[in-house]
This record gives C-alpha cells, structure tokens and sequence, in this order.
C-alpha cells in the first residue's frame, strides 16, 4: 500500500465514522517501533506503522487508524484528545478503535535461568540474572544464598 492510498483510506473512515473530513496528511512511517500509529499536534500529520498492516491485516489496521482519528478530530474542535480524557474513550468507543495497537512479536517467554537457594531454610529464589550473592541473603531467615545456574 502507497502513501496515497492510506492517505484516501483515512479520508473514508473519517467520513464515515466522524462525518468530517480528515484535511491533512497522512502517511507511513517505517521507523515507528512501540506504536501502531501517531497523531501529531503541531501540524495535525497522522503516521502510521506499515508492520501493523502486514502483520495485522486491514481489519485491525483500520481500527487503529479510527484511534489516531479520535485524536485528530477532538484535538481540532478543542475537546480531550488524551487517552485519560473521557471525550477521546468514549468517542474510540462509539467507533470502534483499538485503545492499544496489538503487539508485533508475541512476548518473550524467558525462563530463570538461575536459583538462589538459602543455605539455613531452603528457601528458592528463581532469577533470570545472575547475582552478586555476597550483597544479599535470604528475605524470610536473613541466612546465607547458594547460587546455582538452571541452564547448561
């Protein structure tokens, strides 16, 4: 998809879902990382995340352009565009959006990779980083940890 094309999908979901017409640019931006897409209030540009389109599909992609809509459109008549504000959740509620963009990659599954095991009671303590075990001992009986790795 070319800039010119979301820059007409977004004049028709604007139309249709706000019954106002989105007068300014939009366009992708390929270096958004954390967000599906952004809403500018210095000149009212909406870019958005083209790995959310080919990840996603149009359906969800759409539903996040309706979320950076609501910000254009109570931005421009004045209301609370935020996200705490009540204007912008109920009118990302009346049409349809996404309050936060799906994530890209599913999360990281990482495992304790260690094992703090106090030397007096036997209690465990599974960590992910290694520990400097002389600065800590055991939260319940205050005695000595034994450090022992999980993984080969």
């Amino acid at each position: 998809m070319t800039d010119q094309e979301l820059q007409k999908w977004v004049e028709e979901l604007s139309l249709i879902h706000f019954g106002a017409p989105f007068t300014h640019e939009a366009r992708f931006n390929s270096r958004l990382r954390t967000t599906g897409g952004r809403y500018h209030l210095s000149d009212h540009r909406i870019e958005m995340n083209p790995d959310h389109l080919r990840v996603h599909g149009k359906e969800v992609f759409a539903k996040i352009i309706l979320h950076e809509l609501c910000h254009y459109h109570l931005h421009l008549q004045g209301k609370g565009y935020r996200h705490r504000d009540p204007e912008f959740r109920a009118l990302l509620n009346r049409v349809g959006g996404l309050r936060y963009a799906p994530p890209l990659q599913p999360p990281k599954n990482r495992e304790a990779k260690y094992l703090l095991i106090c030397k007096q009671c036997g209690k465990t303590y599974p960590r992910k980083r290694r520990v400097d075990i002389s600065r800590y001992v055991c939260g319940g009986c205050r005695g000595p940890l034994e450090q022992q790795n999980l993984t080969p």
